[in-house]
């Protein structure tokens, strides 16, 4: 089962929202842990028991555990397995990109079953050209794996390349409307949902861009950040039914309660969808 049909079967069974697992250090404090592998481990895996079965997706920004080193990345090979236990698809933020064996070394690191850290998807950048990525895309197709490619990101400084227009000979278009060209070709035919997702910013303007690519897309900044269910609507349209809303600390500070969580996700979930779906 490809990871675009997972996805689609995920969204209409669990609802739209995906909970990022981001142990930052003012979390760690809050919940009243200790800067340290044990107080990571406490955190990540009780955030996970109690909101992975409720959430189509799980995703855990890879930075907040490699912080602690080789520590740090055990814990995070253990909240992978624990969140796909609890039946939620796991999304690995590493946004990684380089070119020819760097980026296979880094696709089967992340994408092959074989792997420890091996994921359900993963975020890459295409900055260094979308063609250096085709290690990515290749190994994601063998092993039934998923991408989500930056593209149009909420973050300031985000407009300084994603909007720039591109030459002539390659269309002279803004950078994040090639990005999803590439997607939409990816994904060409492919039923009920390809599996190479944009990451567009729930925030963002969005307008100009074409969002129907066929694939996935996740829209971090929903929630706390200011995103809205609909600002989702205004920015996808009828693109919103592939969306999956990202969302960390709206859930995560209200550790570490564990009913308290889940109530958030029920609650966001139950905003989420009176999205087109």
């Amino acid at each position: 089962m490809t990871f675009g049909a997972r996805y689609d079967a995920a969204l209409l069974d669990r609802g739209r929202l995906c909970v990022g697992v981001d142990p930052h250090a003012t979390l760690l404090r809050e919940w009243g842990y200790g800067d340290d592998v044990a107080g990571l481990e406490r955190f990540a895996r009780g955030a996970v028991e109690a909101v992975a079965p409720l959430v189509s997706v799980i995703k855990p920004q890879s930075a907040f555990y490699e912080r602690f080193g080789s520590g740090g990345v055990a814990v995070l090979e253990r909240v992978i397995a624990d969140a796909r236990a609890a039946g939620a698809l796991v999304l690995l933020d590493v946004k990684r990109g380089d070119i020819g064996s760097t980026s296979q070394a880094y696709a089967d690191a992340y994408l092959d079953p074989a792997s420890p850290l091996a994921a359900d998807a993963i975020t890459v950048s295409p900055y260094l050209g979308f063609g250096s990525l085709q290690p990515f895309v290749e190994t994601a197709r063998r092993h039934d794996a998923g991408l989500f490619v930056l593209a149009a990101t909420s973050n300031k400084e985000g407009p300084e390349f994603q909007e720039a227009v591109t030459t002539a000979e390659y269309g002279g278009r803004p950078v994040a409307a090639t990005v999803l060209d590439h997607l939409r070709r990816l994904n060409d035919g492919a039923a009920p949902l390809g599996s190479f997702g944009a990451v567009v910013g729930a925030t963002i303007d969005g307008s100009g861009l074409d969002f129907d690519v066929n694939g996935p897309i996740l829209a971090p900044g929903y929630g706390e950040q200011g995103g809205t269910t609909a600002d989702i609507g205004r920015i996808f349209g009828a693109s919103a039914r592939h969306v999956v809303a990202s969302s960390s600390r709206g859930v995560l500070r209200l550790g570490p309660d564990p009913q308290a969580m889940r109530d958030a996700v029920r609650r966001a979930n139950e905003d989420l969808s009176g999205l087109p779906g």
